[in-house]
């Protein structure tokens, strides 16, 4: 059997995204730190699918102990799927240095520290698949949310050389740009009704990218042509616009 290392697996996106790998009939490593509400999910699973999921406690943050924890895997997974962040609170990273910093290590260098080391094994077997879901969020700066942003950014640019690192090793990189999602991450924040995704339909649109062999998507898919627009007004506009 062929397992998956999901690392935010206590997602709201997490979940139909299991089922769809398990009845795909992958084997599903769950990893999060939430091991109670993991240890549910992977009973009902085993339970609803004829496949293996094994909850592991993973705290994303913790690099150094990232090594121990993948050599720890009964068997190397054949991809691994990062779906961990936190949004963070922008008015209280401007304040201090270390809410800033949990929300760049959540986002963005613990999740390096992780797919670094799947990244290494993936390449000296020549096979497997990463995804990395970052955000729309990433590809420009706004003032209610740029310390997020810039975590999302780094963590896009990271798959984008890596993707060109691993090809030649046969290795899949896929980058997702998610845009609204409604998860508890957003829970109680007006958004948008049309262009707000389901945690569902997230999951249907990485899992067919992935088996598809794709490199990058958004999610939904016209946010591509909503962040061309955003992207093409200049920067003097932008600030006149005080968008937020």
């Amino acid at each position: 059997m062929k397992y998956i290392l999901i690392i935010g697996a206590g997602s709201d996106v997490a979940l139909p995204l299991e089922y769809l790998y398990a009845k795909a009939g992958y084997g599903l490593y769950l990893a999060s730190r939430n091991i109670e509400r993991l240890m549910r999910d992977a009973d009902e699973i085993r339970r609803q699918c004829t496949t293996e999921a094994i909850a592991y406690h993973f705290d994303v943050r913790e690099t150094a102990s990232h090594q121990q924890f993948y050599d720890s895997l009964p068997q190397k997974p054949i991809g691994i799927i990062c779906l961990a962040g936190t949004l963070g609170d922008q008015s209280k990273s401007e304040q201090k240095y270390f809410e800033a910093q949990e929300v760049m290590e959540a986002n963005y260098t613990g999740l390096v520290s992780i797919v670094h080391i799947a990244a290494a094994d993936f390449e000296k077997r020549k096979e497997g698949f990463i995804v990395g879901v970052s955000s729309v969020a990433g590809e420009r700066g706004r003032k209610s949310n740029y310390i997020y942003a810039s975590a999302k950014a780094g963590f896009s640019a990271f798959l984008s050389g890596l993707r060109n690192r691993l090809h030649q090793s046969h290795v899949q990189v896929l980058t997702v740009h998610p845009g609204y999602i409604r998860t508890k991450m957003i829970e109680g924040r007006e958004t948008p009704g049309i262009i707000t995704a389901t945690p569902e339909e997230v999951a249907r649109d990485i899992f067919t990218a992935q088996q598809s062999g794709k490199d990058f998507i958004y999610s939904k898919w016209f946010w591509r042509y909503i962040m061309l627009i955003f992207r093409i007004i200049p920067e003097s506009s932008v600030k006149k616009l005080n968008f937020k």
